[in-house]
Parts: C-alpha cells; sequence; structure tokens
C-alpha cells in the first residue's frame, strides 16, 4: 500500500467518529491527562489532520498517538462502532514516530530463543541483584532499557517442565499458541492452559518460538508484523488443529488479524465453554482479580473466567475496577513511557483490597510482570499469577 491509499484509508476510518464522546469517560489516558489530545476522539482527529496535511505531522502530534494503551476500551463502549485499533495501527506505521524507538531491545522480546537465551545468561550472571540498582544509577528515569532492568527481579527463575500427554480428544484438536515473552516467562500458564484443555476433551499441541506481530503492529512497524503472521499462519496450518488459542488475551487481536479465516480464542472463554466437564479441589483463599484491558474489551472473556473461577470451591474472588483503568504495561508501553506507565499502574494497584489478598491473578504477562515489579517497589510480597495456573492447580483429577 502506497502513501496515498495508507492517507485515504485513514482518511476514511477517522471519518467513522461521529465525536460524541462516549469513549471518553472510559479511556484511561484521557483519566490520567484530562486532556482532548489524549483521548480517543482527539487521536482520531490528530491522525485525520496529519495525512489530510492540515496539521504537520510533527513529533508533539505523534507522540499523543505513542501515549495510546491500545486497550480498546472505545472501541467496546462506541455506538458507530468506529475501528479505532485498526486506524491507531494504520496511523502510527504511516508517521514517523515522536522519539527513537528502542529497536534492539524490542528485536529480542519478539525473538523467543533469543530472549530464553538472554534470560538464562541473566540468571547465570545473578543480573537481577546488580542490573536494576545499576540502571537507576547511569540511566535517565524514561530509559527503555532502565525500565527493562527494573523487570528482572520479578522474572520466573526457571521453567517447568512439559504437560502431559493427552489422553483424550472428543472435542477435536486445538492449536495452543505460546508467543513471545509469555512463551519464555510464563510457561507455568501454558503448561496450565494445555493441562485444562486436555481435560476437558481437547486434544492440545503447542505452537511455539512465534511471536504474533503485536509488538511490531503496535509500534508501526507494518512490514516485521505481517512477516510474523505469516510465521504463525504457516504454524497453525501445520498443526492439523482446527482453533487457535492463546493463554495472552494480548496477542488475541493480532492472531484474528493475521488469520482471518480461523477460529482463534481466549483459552480461559474455551475452557469456561466445557467447565461442565472439569472438577476443582476446594482452595480457602482471598484473590484479587485484574482483568487486562484486551481480556474486557477483545477478548471479552472476563465473565467467562469469572464463572470458571466460582467453580473452585471457597475461592473467594474480588474483581478489580476496569472502567478507565489500565495497568500501563500495555506491550511495549511500559518500556517506551515506564513514567506514565507507573502513573497506571499506581492507580490501579490503589485498588486492591484491604486487607490484601492471598494472591493477585491476572492474565496477560506484561501486565503480571509490571504489576509485580509495582507491588516490589512497594514493599509488598504478594505474589502474582495468572488464573489457569491457579485453575490447574486446583483440578480434580
Amino acid at each position: 500500500m502506497g502513501a496515498s491509499d495508507a492517507a485515504a484509508r485513514i482518511a476514511g476510518l477517522a471519518d467513522e467518529c461521529v465525536k460524541c464522546g462516549l469513549c471518553l469517560p472510559h479511556c484511561p489516558t484521557y483519566a490520567l491527562d484530562a486532556t482532548e489530545t489524549e483521548s480517543p476522539r482527539g487521536r482520531i482527529a490528530l491522525a485525520a489532520a496529519a495525512v489530510a496535511g492540515t496539521v504537520p505531522a510533527s513529533p508533539d502530534l505523534r507522540l499523543h498517538l505513542d501515549h495510546c494503551l491500545g486497550c480498546m476500551a472505545c472501541e467496546r463502549v462506541c455506538p458507530v462502532p468506529v475501528r479505532y485499533a485498526a486506524l491507531l495501527v494504520e496511523t502510527r506505521a504511516a508517521l514517523a514516530p515522536a522519539r527513537p524507538r528502542p529497536h534492539a531491545l524490542l528485536g529480542v522480546l519478539s525473538r523467543p530463543r533469543l530472549l530464553r537465551a538472554m534470560a538464562a545468561g541473566a540468571r547465570w550472571t545473578l543480573a537481577r541483584h546488580w542490573a536494576p540498582p545499576l540502571a537507576r544509577a547511569w540511566l535517565p528515569e524514561d530509559s527503555a532499557l532502565r525500565a527493562a532492568a527494573g523487570l528482572l527481579p520479578v522474572l520466573p527463575s526457571a521453567n517447568p517442565g512439559p504437560a502431559s500427554p493427552s489422553a483424550r480428544a472428543a472435542r477435536g484438536r486445538v492449536a495452543l499458541f505460546g508467543g513471545c515473552v509469555q512463551g519464555v516467562f510464563e510457561r507455568d500458564a501454558q503448561i496450565a492452559a494445555q493441562r485444562l484443555l486436555q481435560a476437558a476433551g481437547f486434544d492440545a499441541v503447542r505452537i511455539d518460538d512465534r511471536c504474533c506481530g503485536a509488538l511490531a503492529a503496535h509500534t508501526g512497524d507494518a512490514d516485521r508484523a505481517r512477516h510474523l503472521g505469516e510465521r504463525v499462519r504457516a504454524a497453525f496450518e501445520g498443526s492439523g488443529a482446527q482453533t487457535l488459542v492463546t493463554a495472552t488475551p494480548g496477542c488475541l487481536g493480532t492472531l484474528r488479524a493475521a488469520l482471518p479465516g480461523a477460529r482463534v480464542e481466549d483459552a480461559s472463554g474455551l475452557v469456561a465453554a466445557h467447565a461442565d466437564v472439569l472438577s476443582f479441589r476446594p482452595l480457602e483463599a482471598r484473590v484479587a482479580l485484574h482483568l487486562p484491558c484486551t481480556q474486557v474489551n477483545v477478548a471479552r472473556s472476563g465473565d467467562a473466567l469469572q464463572r470458571l473461577l466460582a467453580r473452585v470451591p471457597q475461592l473467594k474472588v474480588q474483581v478489580l475496577p476496569t472502567q478507565a483503568q489500565c495497568c500501563g504495561a500495555a506491550g511495549s508501553h511500559m518500556l517506551e513511557f515506564p513514567q506514565r506507565a507507573a502513573a497506571c499502574r499506581g492507580k490501579l494497584l490503589a485498588t486492591l483490597p484491604n486487607p490484601a489478598p492471598d494472591l493477585l491473578l491476572t492474565s496477560n504477562i506484561g501486565c503480571r510482570l509490571h504489576l509485580a515489579a509495582g507491588l516490589r517497589e512497594n514493599g509488598s510480597s504478594l505474589a502474582v499469577e495468572h488464573p489457569l495456573t491457579l485453575l490447574a492447580k486446583q483440578l480434580d483429577a
């Protein structure tokens, strides 16, 4: 697609907005800044003006677009609905970034094998102890590398073993998408999802060492996003599965865009739909449930996950508020805009119940790491876990 075609496409998407403002009360960045340019309506107007040439496509203009968390709460409540996700991705691809992107760091994150090797090196050198204070001493507060170093203390120390092979497959075959960051640092959730799917009657095979392309798409690298999407499509077609499943809803929208003719589902929703054959052991505990933006607004499986957790006897679940709330992780946002991400996180952590729960649950790896880092900074020992990991532990075989 040429520049003129992209401009026409963006203008058409922007023209869908009727400027009613119903999205504003649901936008986390509007709640944070209370300015029109940090709202969906304002960003749509900026995108339209930039491609029309009526406003210079300056770094300041692009910065407002980059501040967007991509939570898609606006799309969920829009009466039209405006295709805001497509507009955001295409505008970021068409305009120059406001400031240099941390390409090397983002490149590592989207290459699971390289990321796994570097994680092993970090464990071997005990980097979790010396890298964060060194980064704080030598790097500026808005440094992506400093933000990445701050996550080292909350990274899992080791990966669990593989799940047991499927015993029956009455419901057909599904392919469980491993992904990049979650495939390396959230293997417990991947194995838990596979175990639950198998218990529900699916033959669950794995697609590992693939990135869906979300990081590339959301930062404006459309060519790399397409390339990664093609790799996922080829792996899925070779799996023999009828459905592609992800345990991390942050990948869901990008996977659906890459496989428009395939069935792509959130693991929590699919397990919940077949939970009648599952039985769980009691767990006397209080947990706080954080529903990631993509689970509420894209996967729309938040209610299904709550029903699934309700099947665990004696488990008490308190759901954290979601309207205009985002933890700030938002893919690479917590690395590229660490101060803004921390402000969003602080607002969310302030909603935790008092007294503190026994566990905080969240199903997005970015949210899990970002929230864990914030809790650690606050001196809290509250553990953060994927809901499917808890459910798999309580599964009555």
